[in-house]
């Protein structure tokens, strides 16, 4: 990289010649970022967005300033979904950057891949392949695969994949660095994989659908910070559970009106099959309860709801146990993702009502009605144990992004891996 582009951080403001505003000006060698100490690692993922609209391919990071948050900043304006690379990093930081940037890197690309690309079994094998090198001697997997989805209780995820040709799949992956078999799983992280998300028979229009290739980025995020975590040290069991389908429209896809009975005797109708996300997940959560893990984190793509009320800034995080909750937040705050806890108690559980069974996916409304986002995880907080304890639920509302931004180029942002990483680190093996 001995021809890169040099970018050095400047925290004056720029000579008036370049207007009252630039955050960007040329040097002999680069450029220099002039920083908003209010907002510096803002200022500094503006500018790198900036540059990358100029089609610059390669910087080097130079000069004093450069600690590994401005630095990382500086990645994700850069980096998009043609370019995940380019970026030399500087001093001590460099390790931890280069662990990163390979697990970013891993996770918004898949999310970027296009529906045909990624099916059901593809997602579930190329999580395999990324995770497996990390720890080849403490990672196992299995495969649960279309009609075994049934002979073994996951109706939720064969109920929504069943109109693909393509058939679903659970992912069950095992770290497991005690090699020990009989190891207590401190920890399970289940993500929501819908490769793609016509909406089924409550169709989406087309400018909704046409970004739906994303809605299996809860899966991506699970698995990478998974694997952050693996790179970091990780050294609890920790067990991660994919639940992958397409929703599709055929004469064998599931319809409204139908009625689930999950393995915990939970009966639920469908009245939108848009809400698919929550009916996989139960699957999973009902899996990782099975394994009396003390801590449950899972992560969606969920509602359109928590877009609504944190727009693309902040993911939404969802819990009964609150003092997990807040411990949760902080890790968040620590790496600089911005996070925020929505509204949940044990009496969204009753928010979609259903005179035929235990409780309705959803509303009959659309969206599903106020309060979307509360509804879905108070539906989630069927499925997990002793009332919510040790469980977390993050609703990614700052996952994906359908256009380019002053802050992101399009597609998939990797936001929810480092704090969800760091909240396994932290918690894993507390209970």
């Amino acid at each position: 990289m001995t021809d890169s582009i040099h970018i050095t951080l400047q925290p004056k403001a720029a000579e008036a010649k370049w207007g009252k505003k630039a955050s960007l000006t040329p040097t002999d060698s680069g450029f220099q970022i002039h920083l908003d100490n209010a907002f510096p690692a803002r200022s500094i993922q503006k500018a790198a967005r900036q540059l990358d609209g100029l089609g610059v391919e390669e910087v080097t990071l130079s000069g004093d300033g450069w600690d590994l948050e401005r630095q990382w900043a500086f990645y994700l304006g850069f980096t998009s979904a043609k370019k995940m690379a380019g970026v030399q990093w500087q001093g001590e930081a460099a390790t931890q950057l280069s662990q990163l940037a390979h697990c970013f890197s891993w996770a918004r690309q898949i999310t970027n891949q296009t529906p045909e690309q990624l099916s059901p079994e593809a997602l579930a094998n190329a999580t395999v392949a990324f995770l497996t090198p990390l720890a080849p001697d403490a990672i196992s997997h299995r495969l649960i695969t279309g009609d075994a989805l049934l002979a073994e209780g996951w109706v939720g995820i064969h109920g929504v994949g069943r109109g693909s040709e393509r058939p679903p799949v659970m992912l069950v992956l095992d770290y497991n660095p005690t090699g020990k078999a009989d190891a207590p799983v401190d920890a399970v992280l289940v993500g929501k994989g819908i490769t793609f998300d016509s909406g089924g028979y409550s169709i989406k229009p087309s400018e909704s659908m046409s970004y739906m290739k994303c809605d299996m980025g809860g899966a991506a995020t699970v698995a990478a910070a998974l694997g952050l975590a693996v790179m970091k040290g990780l050294s609890r069991r920790v067990q991660l559970v994919l639940c992958c389908a397409e929703n599709l429209i055929s004469g064998h896809a599931y319809k409204l009106g139908d009625i689930l009975t999950y393995k915990n005797g939970t009966s639920v109708e469908i009245l939108n099959t848009d809400a698919e996300g929550r009916l996989v997940l139960a699957d999973g959560l009902l899996y990782a309860s099975e394994t009396g893990a003390p801590l449950i984190i899972d992560a969606a793509t969920l509602t359109g709801a928590a877009m609504v009320a944190l727009g693309n800034d902040y993911n939404a995080l969802f819990a009964l146990d609150t003092a997990l909750q807040q411990r949760a937040l902080g890790y968040a705050t620590e790496v600089q993702e911005p996070t925020w806890p929505l509204p949940l108690a044990p009496w969204h559980q009753g928010q979609c009502p259903s005179p035929y069974a235990d409780t309705a996916n959803s509303r009959p409304v659309k969206g599903g009605g106020t309060g979307g986002a509360s509804n879905a995880a108070g539906f989630l907080s069927r499925f997990v144990p002793e009332g919510g304890k040790g469980w977390l639920h993050f609703d990614l509302a700052a996952a994906f992004n359908s256009s380019n931004g002053p802050l992101w180029a399009a597609g998939a942002t990797g936001m929810g891996i480092r704090a969800i990483a760091e909240t396994l680190r932290q918690e894993a093996g507390k209970g």
